[in-house]
């Protein structure tokens, strides 16, 4: 899961509505560019989204703008003090959003989110299973058990005990799921076995409940290249490469921003997003060769 300062937290609707989706008004009411509409109702207005890993990073982004683009938004993580300021920051932007502590290791917890999500709103439309983690790299004979544990308990299991919590609200309400997958888990880097295998996972089960829910709920997955952050910052140290090196073989030569993310998520969840389910959308300046 990325991270970011709090200064990144807040996404201007000028920037929402005119940069994500400009291009789906034929596919529902109030997907509109202009700028100086900015009290009229958002593309998602009357929807209920959920994101885990809330509390920094895309997932903080993300929420933000799910919230300005008219969503009612609750978010989970494990750190409460971030939550909180995340929540205080959208809430004074004047979105609509709830802070949750809970972890996606904990299914107890997770079926508490849900449920208590769908008690304050009365529905779930969007859930974004957003919540990973990683670990400085190691070859295999020197990766950490209980590391490796955790990261499988987080990103693959977090996903799968998420997903059963929020789909029969989802089939009701024909909503959507963004999974976070990564390039790790369409590429194999070596190092971080616990990381990729459990990202190549997550695109399995998202084509997996694709097949089982297909009409009832659009399921996808997203997979991230390298995003500026203070986890692309632990890359560059832990693997003693610069930008520059890191970027080289992406054909666009640079790095993404959490709002690039975020946008794509937007777009999934809306209207404008009628026919794709059970695939994985790279968001990584041009796929690896």
């Amino acid at each position: 899961m990325s991270e970011t300062t709090s200064s990144d937290l807040i996404l201007s609707r000028r920037h929402i509505v005119t940069g994500v989706l400009a291009t789906g008004a034929a596919a529902g009411a109030g997907l509109t560019a202009s700028p100086a509409t900015a009290q009229a109702p958002g593309p998602l207005e009357g929807k209920v989204a959920i994101i885990t890993g809330g509390t920094s990073g895309i997932g903080a982004v993300t929420a933000a703008a799910l919230a300005t683009a008219g969503a009612k938004v609750a978010f989970n993580g494990r750190r409460e003090a971030l939550g909180r300021e995340v929540e205080d920051r959208i809430r004074a932007a004047g979105g609509d959003v709830v802070y949750i502590r809970s972890d996606v290791r904990d299914a107890t917890q997770m079926e508490r989110f849900v449920a208590e999500t769908v008690e304050r709103h009365g529905r779930l439309d969007i859930a974004f299973n957003n919540a990973g983690i990683d670990l400085p790299p190691a070859p295999i004979a020197q990766t950490d058990i209980a590391g490796f544990d955790d990261q499988i308990a987080t990103n693959l299991r977090g996903v799968f005990v998420s997903m059963k919590y929020e789909l029969p609200h989802l089939v009701r309400s024909k909503g959507s799921i963004i999974n976070m997958a990564s390039i790790g888990g369409r590429h194999a880097f070596p190092n971080i076995l616990a990381y990729g295998a459990s990202k190549a996972a997550v695109i399995h089960m998202t084509r997996a409940a694709a097949q089982e829910y297909g009409r009832d709920v659009r399921i996808n997955a997203i997979a991230p290249g390298p995003i500026e952050s203070p986890m692309l910052e632990r890359v560059r140290r832990d693997w003693k490469v610069t930008t520059e090196q890191l970027v080289a073989p992406y054909p666009m030569r640079r790095v993404g921003t959490p709002e690039e993310v975020a946008s794509l998520v937007l777009f999934l969840a809306s209207n404008a997003n009628s026919y794709v389910s059970g695939h994985v959308i790279g968001i990584d300046g041009g796929d690896l060769p």
